[in-house]
């Protein structure tokens, strides 16, 4: 098996594997998210079959441009469409792509990203500060896209046009996935976002319990670690207890659903633990707030098992110091205060314009508690530059201080390192990082795996990743078949199943328990012509069959024989005999034998052959040659009559000819036509009267 990066190229006409490659091709493919975060959709085709993971945009841009490159790929040749969680780099092009172009395949993610998805696209789409005409999809995009999309539990297995896939926890944000995918004994995981660390509500992300062929997995933090999770909360609560004491105000820029709710389950404890905070309101601003509280109240049990003991007893997420904050027309702005708002890249919508109204007071703060995206203000202001540019194309100063303390769920070098020696795979694909943090990460992942054969590749966008694995297929004995150990040269006798690229094989009766299928026999009846003596029939059988068995039938007491003992011939009557049998290779062959032997007997039968009167036959052939002979002469001269005294009245023009058939004479005044109805009669005759057997 290899690997090769090729440059970027269109996969709508990819080129044939090379003559001497053995195997399948399998081509991966990032369609965004390569040596970049955002817009993840990574292709993968193998054996004629297509999936795509996930469908993103990417935070920095706008209209067409924050859109994967779609325009690489047939969308209606895409089977399945797999989305690993709700965040809009990972999610947001799907009602596009669902709606305005070809696709017709099939698309898969997990009940709670499913319903914090349409959350979470709507508030998308109302923030967004595009023209009508840049707009990707409406409302009723959304809307309609939700049809299409099912849902898949996990650890669920599911099987589409021969592709089998499940998903395991992948910690990150609520309902996230990572997908294992099989194809024809291929197995591709792609990881998504994904956190090997619990946090105060999520699980933490599982290992498989068997190693893919292909890991498809994010890098986006490189090589860097994370703190310890108690040094970032004192971290985060420190400098937002410090800036309030000194009557600032503090932004916090999030997601609104994923990282916001761990952060205001600390927040909340925090003001709890500290009476003196209780009058200092924070807000929770998102016009999805109440929404997202009440999704993530229903999806209790897929968090962990601190917040299911919790919710034992109360509703972890009833917050008792945070309030909802729907718009900032609805806030009133004295004195301090902490104000979580989306988006987090600090791009539009309320996050933005507190921004807007803070960031020249240099008693306030900016926490930003996540990844950010290169691109976006957020990333900006990380390097405290001078001024910045307002909403409103004005420039101010930053006086705020600008805190970067990551409570992003997104694995770093001790996790992703740690994930990658569990799984053993030997071939990692790296996507969803900046190309610089992907280089260092490979680098150092080619240094790690060296004693292992393992090929890593950080492939750009459209920029083509082909494998090749050899084809072998291997059948598995199931059911009663798999009891036994069958021993060396022992024959294994059951029938081949085919589903999808997997073969097994089953037992006759134990088909309808592994399978959709049913067995049936076919009963078939034969009926022959048959004169002889019955008798003669069982002779001749023996001597070809060593089985024969005389027997008589129960219900009319005819005379059968067991053939075989698979085959029934029954005397039927005096003239026929009838075969019965049970359809399988063996008696088929039996009964044709059979049938074949029966005709031949009644080939070599003498034939008695009862002659007709010889009277009775000359006269009904001379009745027949008389017809024949006046249709004949009718066809030549049109009005030919029979006479009183039997001979025919031919007549033409007004002259009349007798034709007497007996002797051939014929008599008319006109010459002419008399030798006319000579010659006729005389080569009609000629015509119709037999040729003797022998000469007289």
């Amino acid at each position: 098996m290899g690997s090769t990066g090729q440059p970027p190229s269109s996969l709508k006409r990819p080129d044939p594997p090379a003559a001497n490659r053995e195997g399948d091709q399998l081509i991966i493919t990032p369609l965004g998210a390569g040596n970049e975060v955002g817009r993840s959709c990574v292709y993968m085709s193998y054996k004629g079959k297509t999936v795509l993971f996930d469908c993103g945009i990417h935070p920095a841009y706008s209209g067409m441009a924050a859109l994967p490159y779609f325009d690489e790929i047939d969308p209606s040749t895409i089977d399945v469409l797999l989305v690993t969680h709700f965040h809009l780099d990972h999610a947001a092009s799907l009602p596009y792509f669902l709606e305005k172009t070809t696709f017709k395949g099939r698309v898969f993610m997990t009940h709670a990203t499913k319903a914090i998805y349409r959350l979470l696209l709507s508030d998308y789409v109302k923030v967004s500060k595009v023209s009508v005409e840049d707009m990707l999809y409406d409302e009723q995009d959304i809307l309609r896209s939700m049809d299409r999309i099912e849902v898949i539990d996990f650890h669920q297995t599911l099987e589409v046009n021969g592709i089998r896939f499940w998903c395991y926890t992948a910690g990150h944000v609520l309902g996230a996935a990572m997908f294992m995918v099989d194809i024809a004994g291929v197995r591709v995981l792609y990881t998504g976002d994904y956190s090997r660390e619990e946090d105060r509500h999520l699980r933490a992300a599982e290992i498989p319990q068997f190693s893919p062929d292909i890991c498809i997995i994010e890098s986006t933090y490189g090589v860097q670690l994370h703190q310890p999770r108690h040094i970032r909360e004192k971290r985060f609560t420190d400098v937002i207890h410090s800036t309030i004491a000194q009557g600032g105000r503090v932004l916090i820029p999030a997601f609104a659903l994923g990282r916001a709710q761990e952060l205001l389950l600390i927040l909340d404890e925090y003001w709890s633990n500290h009476p003196e905070l209780h009058n200092i309101p924070i807000y929770y601003a998102s016009p999805l707030a109440k929404r997202c509280m009440a999704v993530y109240q229903t999806y209790i049990n897929a968090m962990n098992d601190r917040i299911r003991s919790q919710f034992a007893n109360s509703n972890p997420f009833d917050f008792k110091h945070i309030s909802p904050l729907k718009s900032i027309e609805n806030f009133d702005d004295v004195g301090p205060s902490v104000v979580m708002a989306s988006p987090s890249g600090l791009q539009s919508g309320l996050s933005r314009q507190l921004f807007d109204m803070w960031c020249a007071d240099k008693k306030n703060a900016c926490v930003i508690p996540g990844y950010v995206v290169e691109g976006t203000l957020a990333k900006t202001i990380i390097n405290e530059p001078k001024e910045v540019t307002l909403m409103n194309g004005l420039t101010a100063p930053l006086n705020m201080q600008v805190h970067y303390i990551s409570f992003s769920a997104h694995a770093d070098f001790a996790q992703t390192s740690t994930f990658l020696k569990e799984l053993m795979p030997p071939n990692i694909v790296l996507v969803h990082g900046e190309a610089n943090e992907m280089g260092r990460l490979k680098q150092k992942l080619i240094n790690m795996f060296s004693d292992c054969n393992t090929k890593i590749i950080s492939p750009k966008n459209c920029q083509s990743v082909e494998m090749y694995f050899n084809s072998e297929k291997m059948a598995k004995a199931i059911g009663k078949l798999a009891e036994k150990t069958p021993g060396v040269s022992e024959t294994v006798s059951g029938l081949l199943v085919k589903k999808g690229f997997t073969y097994q094989i089953i037992a006759p009766d134990d088909l309808h328990v592994f399978s959709q299928l049913s067995t049936a026999n076919i009963h078939q009846r034969i009926t022959i012509p048959y004169s002889g003596a019955f008798g003669v029939l069982k002779h001749r059988l023996k001597q070809i069959y060593e089985s024969v068995e005389s027997e008589s039938d129960v219900d009319s007491g005819l005379p059968t024989l067991r053939v075989h003992e698979r085959v029934t011939v029954k005397q039927e009557s005096e003239k026929h005999i009838s075969l019965h049998w049970t359809a399988d290779p063996i008696s088929d062959m039996v009964s044709d034998s059979i049938v074949a032997m029966v005709l031949n007997i009644s080939r070599e039968m003498p034939k008695v052959v009862v002659e007709p009167d010889g009277m009775k036959a000359e006269e009904e052939n001379e009745k027949k040659m008389v017809k024949v002979i006046h249709a004949l002469l009718v066809s030549l001269f049109g009005d030919v009559k029979f006479g009183e005294d039997g001979k025919l009245v031919i007549t033409v023009d007004g002259n009349a000819a007798y034709l007497d058939r007996q002797s051939g004479d014929v008599e008319s005044e006109n010459e002419g036509l008399k030798e006319r109805v000579r010659t006729a009669f005389q080569r009609i005759q000629s015509a119709v009267k037999p040729i003797p057997l022998s000469a007289p």
